[in-house]
C-alpha cells in the first residue's frame, strides 16, 4: 500500500479537530513561524480593457492541445442573474487534450467555455464547479455558494468553466481511466489556467492583471488545491464549504448511513433512523442551550464553539421510555447519532474524517438528502470507482449495496493505494499536497477567504476550523494577514438552512488583494419572500425576509449589541 507524502499533515489536521479550542489559545506555540516583522507585498489593482474581437477569436488564438469549437456574441441581457441583465460578452467554447482512454476506450477531453465581457475589468476568474464535475456549466463565476444577486461575469471578470476532463454521460465510471482521475483531481485546473490566460491575451491585447479562483463544495476543494499547487497562478482564492478531504468525507458519510440504517424503523429507509420530527427535536434542543450565547435569542447559533461545550445530546434531549414518537430519542439513537457527530470511526476506533457541530439547521430536506440519499447515489460511486485502487468494475456495481454493506476499513485502504496503472492514490490527487503550507501564496501577496456553513451535513465546518487552527498555529496571528475563515451559522451545504446565506465574498476578496482592505466581516442576508435570486424555504416564519448578519472572521463571533432590530446586521458586532 502506498502512503501519500502528505499523510502526516492529514493526521495532524484530524487530531486538531479534537482540540481546536486549545490550539486557538496557544497562539502558535513552538511550531509557529515568526513573521511579525515581515511585510506582505501589496498587489496592484487591475486595469480595464475592451474586447478587441470575438467572432474571429477561433482563427486568431492558438494554444497547444486546444481546439476552439465556437465563438458567439452574447448581447446584454442574453443572460440574466437575479432578474437583471448580464453585460454583453463573447462566449467561447472548446476542449483540450482530446484522447481515447487506453483502459476503457472512451473518448475524453477537457471541455470548457469562457465568457469574455466586452468591457473587461482586467481580471480572470476560474469557476471551480462542484460534485464530480462532468459538465460545462454556464461560466458566470459564483460570488458565494448559493443563489446570489450578482456574479463575476456581470462584475466584468473573464470567466472560465470546465467539465474537468470527462463528459456528463459517463458518471463515476470515468474513474476507470487513470488520466481522467488526475484531471478531475487537479490537473485540469493546471492545464486550463495558462490556456485561459492566453485566450484573454488574444481577446484583449493583454493578459489578466489579477486572477481569482473560486467555488463551493468540490469547487471549494479545487480552490484549496490550487492554493497549494498553483499558488503562483492566482491572486485570490474564494473557498466555499470545501470538501478538501473529499474521499474521507465520503467514506465517513457511508459509515453514517450504515449507522442510520441500523437505527431505522424501516430497514430499507435510513432516513427513518433519524426522522424529520426527531431532527427538529434536536434542533430545538440545540437552540434552547445555545441560541442566547451570542446575546440574542434569534434562531441562530453564532457562537458555534461555545455551543458544542454547552449542548449534550444525552442530557438535553428526552430519552424514549416507550416507542419513538418524535418527542424523544431512543438510547440506541443517542449513542449512534452522538457517535456520528463526534466523527465516524473505523473498526479500530480511529476517526475517519471530522466531527460535526450541533446546530439549528439539522431538520431541513437538504440535510436529510446528504445524510440518507447521497451515500447511496453519490458517495458510493465516487469511492468505488473514482478513488479506489483498483476501481470496482462498473458492470457489477450497485451503489446502494456498496454503501449499506461495504467495509469502511477496506474503503479507506483502497483510497490510499496505488498500483502500476493508478500511480497516484486518491489521497494524493484529491487533496492539497500540504494544506497548511501557504508560504508561496502568502509571500507574493495573494489572499484566501474561506466560508463554511455550520450545518453542512457532508463537509464539516469543524474540518475547516481545524485547518484554520493549524494555519494559525503555523503562522501565529499573522495567518489573518493572508487567510480568513468565516462560519455561516445555520447554513447547510453551500446554501439553505435557517441562515443568512446570500452574500458577496468576491468583492471583499478583490478589495483585500488589490487595495489592502482586510475584511473583518461580510454582511449576509436571508433569502426571504420576494428575493430576486430565489427564496430559501428553510427560513423560520418569524424572520424578516431580508434579515442580515455579519459573517465574522474567525475566531470572532457576531454578538448582539443589546438593543435594536434583531433582523439588522448593524445591531451586531464581531467580537
Amino acid at each position: 500500500m502506498h502512503v501519500p507524502h502528505h499523510s502526516a499533515s492529514t493526521r495532524w489536521i484530524l487530531a486538531s479537530a479534537l482540540a481546536t479550542p486549545f490550539l486557538a489559545a496557544c497562539g502558535g506555540g513552538s511550531d509557529a513561524i515568526s513573521l511579525v516583522d515581515v511585510p506582505l507585498p501589496q498587489l496592484t489593482a487591475a486595469s480595464a480593457a475592451a474586447l478587441q474581437s470575438c467572432t474571429d477569436l477561433a482563427s486568431k488564438f492558438s494554444f497547444a492541445n486546444t481546439t476552439v469549437t465556437a465563438t458567439e456574441t452574447v448581447a446584454a441581457g442574453g443572460l440574466t442573474v437575479a432578474g437583471k441583465p448580464v453585460r454583453a460578452h463573447c462566449r467561447v467554447t472548446g476542449r483540450m487534450f482530446d484522447r481515447v482512454g487506453p483502459v476503457d476506450g472512451v473518448a475524453y477531453a477537457i471541455g470548457f467555455e469562457m465568457r469574455l465581457p466586452n468591457d473587461w475589468n482586467g481580471r480572470f476568474f476560474y469557476q471551480a464547479n462542484g460534485g464530480t464535475d462532468g459538465s460545462v456549466v454556464t461560466a458566470t463565476g459564483g460570488i458565494n455558494g448559493g443563489a446570489a444577486l450578482d456574479n463575476a461575469l456581470n462584475m466584468g471578470f473573464a470567466v472560465i468553466s470546465s467539465d474537468a476532463g470527462h463528459g456528463p454521460t459517463i458518471g463515476s465510471a470515468f474513474g476507470i481511466d487513470p488520466q481522467a482521475r488526475l484531471d478531475y483531481g487537479y490537473q485540469a485546473v493546471g492545464k486550463l489556467t495558462p490556456m485561459a490566460k492566453g485566450l484573454i491575451q488574444t481577446a484583449y491585447g493583454k493578459a489578466p492583471d489579477r486572477s481569482y479562483i473560486g467555488g463551493c463544495s468540490n469547487g471549494g476543494r479545487h480552490a484549496m488545491v490550487a492554493a497549494s499547487r498553483y499558488a503562483a497562478q492566482y491572486d485570490g482564492f474564494l473557498v466555499g464549504n470545501p470538501g478538501y478531504r473529499l474521499p474521507l468525507a465520503a467514506i465517513a458519510n457511508i459509515a453514517g448511513v450504515q449507522q442510520y440504517a441500523k437505527l431505522a424503523s424501516t430497514p430499507s429507509d435510513p432516513a427513518t433512523g433519524f426522522t424529520t420530527a426527531e431532527r427538529s427535536l434536536v434542533s430545538k434542543a440545540v437552540l434552547n442551550k445555545c441560541d442566547a450565547l451570542d446575546g440574542a435569542t434569534d434562531g441562530l447559533v453564532q457562537d458555534t464553539g461555545a455551543c458544542q461545550a454547552a449542548f449534550n445530546l444525552e442530557r438535553d434531549v428526552p430519552t424514549c421510555s416507550g416507542a419513538r414518537d418524535g418527542t424523544c430519542l431512543s438510547s440506541a439513537q443517542k449513542t449512534g447519532i452522538a457517535g456520528l457527530f463526534s466523527g465516524a470511526t473505523t473498526s479500530a476506533g480511529a476517526r475517519i474524517y471530522a466531527s460535526f457541530p450541533y446546530d439549528a439547521g439539522l431538520n431541513t430536506a437538504g440535510w436529510a438528502s446528504w445524510k440518507f440519499s447521497a451515500p447511496l447515489t453519490r458517495d458510493s460511486g465516487a469511492v468505488a470507482q473514482i478513488w479506489s485502487v483498483p476501481p470496482t468494475p462498473t458492470a457489477s456495481f450497485n451503489g446502494t449495496t456498496f454503501a449499506l454493506t461495504g467495509n469502511v476499513d477496506n474503503m479507506l485502504a483502497a483510497v490510499n493505494t496505488t498500483n502500476t496503472l493508478y500511480t497516484e492514490s486518491a489521497m494524493a490527487f484529491m487533496l492539497p499536497p500540504n494544506p497548511s503550507d501557504l508560504g508561496i501564496l502568502r509571500n507574493r501577496g495573494a489572499k484566501v477567504m474561506l466560508y463554511h456553513g455550520t450545518a453542512d451535513p457532508i463537509f464539516s465546518s469543524d474540518d475547516s476550523t481545524a485547518w484554520y487552527e493549524v494555519l494559525r498555529g503555523k503562522y501565529s496571528e499573522n495567518a489573518a494577514n493572508f487567510a480568513r475563515f468565516y462560519r455561516v451559522p445555520g447554513m447547510n451545504h453551500c446554501s439553505g438552512g435557517p441562515a443568512t446565506d446570500q452574500f458577496d465574498m468576491l468583492t471583499p476578496l478583490v478589495n483585500w488583494v488589490e487595495k489592502g482592505q482586510a475584511p473583518d466581516a461580510v454582511v449576509a442576508t436571508a433569502r426571504g419572500a420576494g428575493n430576486a435570486a430565489s427564496v430559501n424555504s428553510d427560513l423560520p416564519a418569524d424572520w424578516a425576509a431580508n434579515r442580515s448578519r455579519p459573517l465574522c472572521a474567525y475566531p470572532k463571533v457576531a454578538r448582539y449589541s443589546g438593543s435594536g432590530d434583531l433582523n439588522n446586521a448593524a445591531n451586531f458586532s464581531c467580537q
